[in-house]
């Protein structure tokens, strides 16, 4: 799965990296991860302490009920979703930010995430096995 990530980082469409342009290092307060894996998918952009999910959409998405499935596993497991088709994103990139922002602000109290990924860099303090 982690090298599919890679390959989907290597091969974005012209939406893609301009809105990554506007998420990485915290520029709307918080921490984006593109072609972020949530078993068994792999989303656009993932704010992991908000439980958002942003998807960057083009014509391959134009069919009815494409990511039903996928959308709703990832809401039974808490994350929130917002789809933004690329043109929209090209033509109207301040707008799209400031509906992500207004979702990011609008975070219910879910309390802290069950299970935090580590930050880059940090392992399980207590190797892994969950005793203490």
């Amino acid at each position: 799965m982690i090298g599919r990530a890679r390959r989907l980082r290597r091969n974005t469409t012209e939406a893609e990296p301009l809105l990554w342009g506007e998420l990485r290092n915290d520029q709307l307060g918080w921490r984006f991860r593109r072609q972020h894996p949530i078993p068994p998918y792999i989303v656009d952009f993932a704010c992991v302490e908000a439980r958002l999910v942003v998807e960057a959409d083009g014509g391959q998405h134009e069919r009815t009920g494409d990511h039903e499935m996928r959308d709703r596993a990832l809401r039974q497991n808490g994350w929130r979703i917002l789809r933004f088709w690329n043109n929209d994103i090209v033509e109207n990139r301040a707008g799209i930010l400031q509906i992500i922002a207004a979702t990011l602000a609008s975070r219910p109290a879910m309390g802290p995430h069950p299970n935090p990924p580590p930050h880059a860099g940090e392992g399980i303090p207590d190797g892994g096995c969950g005793a203490s």
